[in-house]
């Protein structure tokens, strides 16, 4: 079943504040509307941090 949900933190890239949204299914990221997977900031990005706890989540 799709799992929609909306983030909110810091984006480095952008340099401000920004809601991401967020679609996974079966703990399988199927949408995003931000660079998680090639962003050179994910390690310390608080956004790339709360996706992968929706993606842990089933």
């Amino acid at each position: 079943m799709e799992k929609e949900c909306f983030l909110t933190g810091y984006c480095r890239t952008t340099d401000q504040s920004r809601t991401v949204a967020v679609v996974t299914e079966d703990g399988k990221l199927l949408e995003v509307d931000c660079c998680y997977e090639n962003c050179i900031h994910t390690p310390n990005c608080t956004i790339a941090k709360e996706i992968k706890t929706q993606l842990e989540e089933k």
